[in-house]
């Protein structure tokens, strides 16, 4: 494991401010020990350790070989060992020097380090401290270990409470099961699964489905015959609702280095055969561990490719309107270091990332991190803490939308080699804010003149700024969709389909939160169809388009642009308070001015025409402040020249 070569790095030096004096003198068992450091050098590991037990033999007082013996053992994984010979050399240094007690502890430190015992490697530290020479505390090993006790003392006074589970049966079934990712629902688990620890065993992305009972989940299946291969297939991510999957194969005949992502999406229920993502995404190097956007507009993941801060980096592609993906970027020096950043997760709500990394300081080989979103740019990341990072690696860590449990690998070593891994799950903890509530809206996009399924877009959009903070699409199969967005007030929701009608809503007047059984109807364009044109605002009694209707007007004037043969008439509509006649005004002079936005943005004169009809159409009775805002509206009706 990789904190146990650092801790080789870390430990091997401390002799540097000590002379080549021995505790005995007998010159036969020094030249065993002296034939054990040649070993070592020669990465003759076992054969050093024969010799040092050898002197050690002829003189059971030869404390450097017990501090040489000790060191090798917790370089190759055997910590407890380690540790058993370490004690065992102690036990004979009462009247040792200094030189050598502080040899004992600097090791003995780093063994509790290994073994995760955090406490006694702080109490072991505290007491070497003080003899340690003035020399070797000038050191940079010496620093970057007061560092990590500095960090470790910090941290384990905000030891957060939680309870690891592993998945039932018959989950965990295979001999490696790794990087977890659920739908939004959390009704549906992917992981990689791997038949036995050697590299000649190949990877498959699996499946399994929760139970009605809601606590068991469904024998694992590969996930699709169009997906898993010949080839390595594995570390994948999938869109909240389900329909685009992104995965890792590794040396298929049409990648671009040793392991690329490549892209598969759901149509008709049925996932379609994958592509490579194209060299705006892949490269000559190693590409993985994907994680996709909610809505599946950014994708993050890991690579070693040029260009990077370190070894492996954190990068991201965005998703072309046109479904192709952009130039890869790197995620920049906020995140990624000079060592290893890997399995970045986005989070729902596409505003707070974790990953893995050994850069940032930690409680020892890869831990986990967040980093969240601020005005567009990503902070500075946060360790979660212990219990969650501990001294072994962890990565693959994913949260469900409904923030009550975070999935993981857990891995399990014989002598530093992987052995096991399964996967397990904790309750995620309150302290680790996760930003707002997550709505969730689901339904079926259905023609309104059939009733059959349609295959729409789906836009989430913020009317303060008329950014788009979410886009999905229905099945064209079923009609069915699921959306996924954070609480936020004042969004518009707008679905399009060319030859059709579109439907705009208002997220919070047409109380579009947490359901699970909308029913959009998008009707086909034809002479007489109409629509309310929702979000569009004017202050009271003015006629001024104010900026938060941006986006129902850029939308009207693409819906033009698309259907050129189309015109309409736009038409105003008040509720009853005021004079008939100042209303009739005011609604018209609302529908010019809808005009003049589309002529200033290059439609022609005569494809909108503008009517004011007053309050004589309401469609609610004035009889209410919520019913009077329903009437104060305007529709777009299609000409009947069309």
């Amino acid at each position: 494991m990789r904190v146990l070569l650092l801790s080789l790095v870390l430990i091997c030096v401390v002799q540097i401010s000590y002379g080549q004096k021995y505790s005995i003198i007998d010159s036969r068992a020094i030249k065993m020990h002296e034939e054990g450091n040649e070993l070592v050098l020669r990465r003759q590991y076992a054969e050093a350790i024969e010799k040092y037990k050898a002197s050690i033999n002829r003189e059971a007082n030869f404390l450097e070989s017990y501090v040489k013996w000790g060191r090798i053992l917790l370089t190759s994984g055997r910590s407890q060992e380690a540790l058993e010979v370490v004690e065992r050399g102690e036990r004979r240094a009462a009247k040792a020097s200094d030189q050598v007690k502080g040899d004992f502890g600097w090791l003995k430190t780093h063994i509790y380090l290994s073994l995760g015992q955090f406490q006694e490697a702080l109490r072991e530290f505290q007491d070497v401290d003080l003899i340690l020479a003035s020399e070797f505390k000038r050191s940079p090993n010496y620093m970057e270990t007061k560092e990590q006790m500095d960090f470790l003392n910090e941290n384990l006074q905000k030891e957060l409470v939680i309870k690891k589970e592993k998945l039932p049966e018959p989950i965990n079934e295979f001999t490696l099961q790794y990087f977890p990712v659920l739908t939004a629902d959390s009704r549906k688990i992917l992981f990689t699964k791997r038949d036995g620890t050697q590299d000649n065993q190949k990877e498959d992305i699996y499946v399994s489905y929760l139970a009605d009972d809601g606590e068991s989940w469904t024998l694992p299946a590969g996930i699709s015959e169009n997906i898993n291969t010949y080839y390595n297939e594995g570390t994948c991510t999938i869109s909240a609702d389900g329909n685009i999957l992104i995965y890792t194969s590794c040396d298929a005949p049409d990648s671009f280095g040793s392991c690329d992502l490549y892209v598969a999406y759901k149509v008709n229920n049925i996932w379609q055969r994958s592509s490579n993502m194209g060299k705006n995404v892949n490269s000559r190097s190693w590409e993985s561990q994907p994680s996709l956007s909610a809505d599946g507009r950014i994708l993050f993941f890991s690579s070693n490719r040029r260009g990077g801060f370190g070894g492996n980096d954190i990068w991201y592609s965005v998703r072309n309107d046109d479904g192709s993906w952009a130039e890869a970027k790197n995620l920049g020096s906020t995140v990624n270091t000079p060592k290893d950043e890997v399995s970045p997760f986005i989070y729902f709500n596409n505003e707070i990332l974790f990953f893995a990394s050994n850069g940032h300081r930690g409680f020892g080989g890869m831990d986990l991190f967040v980093s969240r979103v601020v005005d567009g740019e990503f902070t500075e990341p946060e360790n979660l803490g212990y219990p969650i990072n501990d001294h072994q690696d962890q990565f693959s860590l994913f949260i469900t939308a409904q923030r009550d449990y975070a999935y993981y690998t857990e891995t399990s070593y014989a002598e530093g080699k992987v052995e096991r891994s399964f996967l397990y799950r904790f309750k995620f903890p309150d302290e680790i804010a996760l930003g707002e509530k997550l709505i969730v809206t689901q339904g079926k996009v259905l023609n309104s003149k059939t009733g059959e399924p349609v295959d729409a877009k789906l836009s989430l959009v913020s009317l303060a700024n008329d950014s788009t903070m979410y886009q999905f699409r229905s099945d064209g199969k079923t009609g069915d969709f699921m959306m996924l967005y954070p609480d936020k007030s004042f969004s518009g929701l707008y679905v399009e389909k060319e030859g059709y009608l579109p439907k705009i809503y208002n997220v919070e007047r047409d109380n579009l939160k947490d359901q699970e059984s909308l029913e959009i109807s998008l009707t086909p364009i034809g002479p007489g169809e109409e629509f309310v044109f929702e979000n569009i605002f004017f202050d009271f009694d003015k006629d001024e388009l104010k900026q938060e209707s941006m986006s129902s007007l850029k939308r009207l004037r693409d819906f033009l642009v698309t259907n050129y043969n189309v015109n309409i008439y736009i038409v105003g509509h008040t509720d009853n308070v005021g004079s008939a006649a100042y209303n009739e005004s005011l609604s018209l002079r609302r529908a010019e001015s809808v005009k003049r936005y589309l002529l200033e943005n290059g439609i022609k004169e005569g494809r909108a025409i503008p009517v004011g009809k007053g309050d004589r159409e309401p469609i609610r009775p004035n009889d209410s402040a919520d019913n009077r805002a329903m009437n104060r509206r305007i529709t777009i009706s299609i000409q009947e020249n069309f």
